[in-house]
């Protein structure tokens, strides 16, 4: 696989490897010089949790549960 280096320095990385390696988009990645040439890898550090669910059922389900909640304590 051979890419061509961008004005800015940037290269893809080819869906493949993305793949293989389970690299998302907003993921990090770790850089380093290996001998005569740049390895790549995934951040041990994931992306956060915050937002991820927004758009679940679920969530609207909690939120649901913890107003009807609320209600039953303001009426006490």
């Amino acid at each position: 696989m051979t890419h061509r280096v961008g004005a800015k320095g940037q290269v893809v990385i080819p869906k493949d490897l993305r793949d293989l390696l389970g690299i998302e988009p907003g993921d990090e990645v770790n850089f380093w010089l290996h001998d005569d040439h740049v390895a790549v890898r995934p951040a041990q550090r994931r992306r956060p949790l915050r937002g991820r669910f927004s758009t679940s059922a679920l969530t609207r389900e909690l939120e649901l549960d913890r107003a009807s909640e609320m209600s039953r304590e303001q009426a006490r």
